[in-house]
């Protein structure tokens, strides 16, 4: 983990995670496909973790007053069991599996926004939809930091107001963050060597959140969406390929 060219790529990271943590959703699973150019997979999800931790924190206090509690209280629960059943299922499930199945998700859902004509309202925070596509998105999660496809497919639809989507998307993740450093310690992801990049690249994920608020007020509410859905779709796409390239 040395070398000019693993830093660059875990600055980039760094910085992605925090534009997303900023209220910009998906740019954030970014991170592990760009670290795993150098690294592991599962080297750089446990590096990652703590910077993810971290950014939330920011994250939290720049949106504690906008975010959906109806939405909430469906997701919290919800993947809550996702990450119980990552923990419970990680030496048995292929990683390659997961990250197809969310790349192919998330590509059909943006793909279906792209090409359908005309508005739809806003369809109401239903629970059972919530708890499945909530515990996929906790599961997914868990496996690559790849939460925000299923949680897209989930939320989009209610066409939430943007800061409120920023605000609510932040507040879930932070918590699926902060619960997931117990398996992943428990699994041995966190040791000190990555504990000790981490800590290096908090600042630049720190002050890209801070980019994220300032570029999510910037804006417009229609530009903002059809941003969201575009990098839904490429990064969605983006997972296939990478699952691809190991033969799935």
């Amino acid at each position: 983990m040395e070398g000019g060219v693993f830093w660059a790529l875990a600055v980039l990271a760094a910085l992605l995670i925090g534009l997303s943590k900023g209220g910009l959703p998906v740019v954030g699973m970014l991170g592990v496909p760009v670290l795993s150019l150098v690294i592991s997979p599962v080297t750089a999800a446990g590096m990652l973790l703590p910077i993810f931790v971290a950014s939330d924190i920011f994250g939290l206090w720049a949106y504690r007053r906008n975010f959906d509690l109806r939405v909430l209280k469906i997701l919290i629960p919800a993947t809550t069991l996702g990450v119980a059943f990552g923990w419970a299922t990680a030496s048995i499930v292929p990683e390659r599996l997961v990250t197809g199945l969310v790349g192919l998700i998330g590509a059909s859902f943006a793909a279906h926004l792209l090409l359908r004509r005309g508005e739809r309202p806003a369809r109401e925070a239903r629970v059972g939809p919530g708890l499945f596509w909530g515990a996929a998105a906790g599961f997914t999660s868990f496996v690559s930091h790849a939460g925000a496809p299923p949680y897209q497919v989930y939320v989009l639809p209610l066409r939430l107001e943007k800061a409120v989507f920023a605000g609510t998307s932040t507040i879930l993740f932070a918590y699926v963050n902060a619960i997931k450093l117990v398996p992943y310690a428990a699994l041995g992801q966190l040791t000190p060597a990555n504990l000790a990049v981490s800590a290096w690249l908090m600042l630049p994920a720190v002050a890209a959140v801070f980019l994220g608020v300032r570029l999510v007020r910037w804006l417009p509410e229609k530009l903002f969406f059809r941003l969201v859905v575009w990098a839904l779709l490429l990064v969605s796409l983006r997972l296939m390929w990478q699952a691809a390239q190991f033969g799935i």
